[in-house]
Formats: structure tokens, sequence, C-alpha cells
């Protein structure tokens, strides 16, 4: 079947000498693997740009159901990005979402929202300079297409128990947070990115709430993982 979709490439890794699999969230399809033979000969070389993390593409696809590897008839960029991939601060953002994603969106079946925000989110990244609380921002609101958002019904209360994913009125076991990170976990639910550059925080600051975010996904993702780019994040980043 002969498919034409947008697609935005959430991980890639060198197969052989010449080849790519690029794994990408699609709008049509949902979560596709392609493999790119020969992408990396010398006279295909150029091609390899399309495919850097978070690259938004326009595809043409001959999609066979149950094959784990598909192929890519034509490839364009949807979108070329202005900052995203020269910025070094915005680069480690796009390193840590990605493998993020790749982790979060294992078997995701196609939903045009999810593949809205994604899309909508970074071109925001990339256009803005006030951006270092993009990332908590990000996770927060992928948690409402993952199912585990937080309920706010009772978000004046005292508690977050992060296991119930809801606000409490006492603190009943160690995954329930308050303090500092309970208030910047209210005002995150309450904004959009352009109001972003309004919550000033430092490097430890945002460190500790990125923590409790990370054990958030943990606690309702089966087999979710710390993202090994973290460590290098932190550094960079913070």
């Amino acid at each position: 079947m002969l498919i034409s979709t947008k697609a935005i490439v959430i991980s890639k890794i060198k197969y052989g000498d010449h080849d790519l699999i690029v794994k990408c969230y699609t709008e049509e399809l949902g979560v596709v693997s392609y493999m790119l033979k020969g992408i990396l000969k010398s006279k295909r070389g150029n091609k390899t740009a399309y495919f850097q993390l978070l690259s938004l593409l326009q595809i043409e696809t001959i999609h066979k159901e149950n094959r784990s590897l598909q192929n890519i008839k034509e490839v364009r960029l949807n979108r070329i990005y202005l900052s995203l991939h020269t910025n070094v601060l915005k680069s480690a953002i796009v390193m840590f979402l990605a493998e993020i994603l790749t982790n979060t969106l294992i078997e995701e079946e196609k939903n045009k929202a999810l593949f809205n925000y994604i899309e909508t989110t970074f071109l925001w990244l990339d256009e803005h300079d006030n951006f270092s609380n993009f990332h908590l921002l990000f996770l927060l609101n992928l948690t409402r297409f993952l199912g585990f958002y937080p309920d706010t019904t009772q978000i004046d209360l005292n508690y977050f128990n992060l296991a119930e994913g809801k606000f409490e009125t006492s603190e009943t076991h160690n995954y329930t947070i308050s303090g500092q990170n309970l208030i910047l976990l209210k005002r995150l639910l309450g904004i959009n990115f352009d109001e972003l550059h309004t919550i000033k925080l430092n490097s430890k600051q945002r460190q500790s709430f990125l923590k409790i975010m990370l054990l958030y996904f943990d606690l309702h993702l089966s087999g979710f993982k710390e993202p090994r780019s973290l460590q290098l994040f932190n550094q960079v980043f913070n």
C-alpha cells in the first residue's frame, strides 16, 4: 500500500557499513522503523542530513503489514529547522527528548493529536530563545497522550501522589511530593509554552524536578528506562 505521511525521526542506528535503521513517529501509521539501504555511501551521503533526530519529514512508503522494517520510496524535509540542530543547548534537548520518545512510543499507533503535539512543540523550540524549562513542560504534557496526566480536580491540596497521579491531603508513601517540586508542578499544569519564561529556576531546581518527572514516567510505564543521555544532558544543559 502506497502511503504518503508526515514523519518525525525519533532514533537512528547504523546497520552494517552503509545502512541506517531509522525509527519514526508518523502521522498516518504511528511508530514505524525504516531500513535505509546504502544511505551512508558517499554518493548518497547528503541524504543522511534528512534523518537527524526530530527532523520533520514528508515520506512516501510502500507499507507492508506485519513487516518489522519498512522501506521509504521518497523523502523530503517537511520543515527546515533554524536552530534546533545548531544551538548546543537545543541539540542537548533534542537528544534527550528523542530518547524519551523512543522509550515511550514503542508500539504507539496512529494518533494525530500526539503527532501534532510533538511537531508543534519542537517548531516552537526551534523559534524561541527562552527555553530553559522546555523539556519539563514537554514531558508533563506528554503524559496526557500516554494516559497518566495528573488529575487536577483537587489541585489545591498540599501533596501529589506520583503513583496515583493525583493530589492528596497527606503524605501517603515514598512516592509523594510536596514543597518546591509541588509548587513547580502546579505552575506547569497551568501554563503553555509561551509562558515558560515566567518560571525562573536554577539548575539544581530544574534537575530536581526532572528527576521527579522521570520517576513519574517509571511508575506508570512498564519497562521505562532512565535515558542514557541524562548525565550528558545535565552536564550540557544545566
